[in-house]
């Protein structure tokens, strides 16, 4: 069912799109409630669904009308046990909730992909807490522990890789890491970062890296950034330490705000695609194995469009 599985086509030198923010769009551009930023809850019906598939298809025709390749992302963010329970989803509608989110990504790619655009299915997990705190801490083997259903759901539906957005710790990134490969998927870790370059928890971000590979044995087939402005970490990214060609992609916000601040933000900040952009090409300097290209929080098809730009 998977077809990229064991041989990504991102790790070669080709430019990979993806989304931007999907739930900054569907809440504050097309009015939708989503609890708990839970986009995959739209999954329950017909009209939900049919609103899913046409965000991706603007993002798709894009990727296929440049001739580039596309990471395509599942709904499944917030899909996880404790998110799934807040929600009032069983353990049964959660694994059920997974296996749709990656069958409707197959049927896209089926659409749309073509030679000069392959499309990848990853199957998206988020941290157990919150995306922004560190939270209460996990031990690399709870962390295991928790993500294991939500990986293996995402695995037997077809996901290619699953990669986990967002996460505050490297404790919970080795764990994910060390699950993905007990489910024989590939795993690919996106850290957050505050302003200053750190994560949540005060970690860095090149002690992050290197302490998921030394504990996993490389596990990781790459690592990202996400939901943090590209002025937020592109000065610890300077000087090409080793860990750098570690990070293969990056899906940055629109904003330059802080994390606190945009917590309390009640519209979006969507910021200036071009300057976006422009950031993003700063990027690929710094990072010799930048290949994957997509936005997070206030981004939306707009945004890609100047990455693409910038970048091609």
């Amino acid at each position: 069912m998977a077809k990229y599985r064991d041989a990504l086509p991102q790790l070669s030198d080709r430019l990979f799109l993806s989304d931007g923010g999907l739930e900054t769009t569907l809440v504050f551009h097309d009015g939708m409630d989503l609890p708990c930023f839970a986009a995959f809850s739209l999954l329950q019906d017909a009209a939900g669904v049919a609103h899913l598939r046409r965000y991706f298809q603007r993002y798709l025709t894009l990727a296929r009308e440049r001739g580039v390749g596309f990471v395509l992302e599942s709904v499944t963010w917030r899909a996880s046990p404790d998110w799934g329970a807040r929600l009032d989803y069983t353990p049964a509608a959660l694994v059920a909730a997974n296996r749709d989110a990656i069958g409707l990504l197959r049927e896209l790619r089926d659409a749309f992909e073509t030679p000069a655009t392959p499309i990848v299915i990853s199957g998206c997990i988020g941290p157990r807490g919150d995306a922004y705190v560190p939270g209460e801490a996990m031990t690399p083997g709870e962390a295991e522990a928790y993500h294991r259903h939500q990986i293996t759901a995402l695995a037997e539906g077809g996901a290619d890789l699953i990669t986990a957005h967002t996460l505050t710790t490297a404790d919970e990134a080795i764990g994910i890491t060390r699950a993905a490969g007990a489910a024989g998927i590939p795993a690919v870790i996106s850290f957050t970062v505050e302003t200053d370059g750190r994560l949540p928890d005060g970690d860095t971000l090149g002690g992050a890296i290197s302490r998921v590979d030394e504990e996993t044995g490389m596990g990781p087939a790459y690592y990202m950034v996400n939901c943090a402005h590209p002025t937020h970490f592109g000065h610890v990214l300077e000087g090409g330490a080793e860990w750098t060609h570690r990070i293969r992609g990056v899906r940055a916000n629109a904003s330059c705000r802080s994390h606190a601040e945009l917590d309390e933000c009640e519209t979006l900040d969507a910021g200036d695609p071009l300057e976006l952009g422009a950031r993003y090409r700063e990027l690929r300097a710094l990072l010799p194995a930048l290949t994957v290209l997509g936005g997070c929080c206030g981004t939306d098809h707009r945004h890609i469009e100047a990455v693409y730009a910038a970048c091609a």
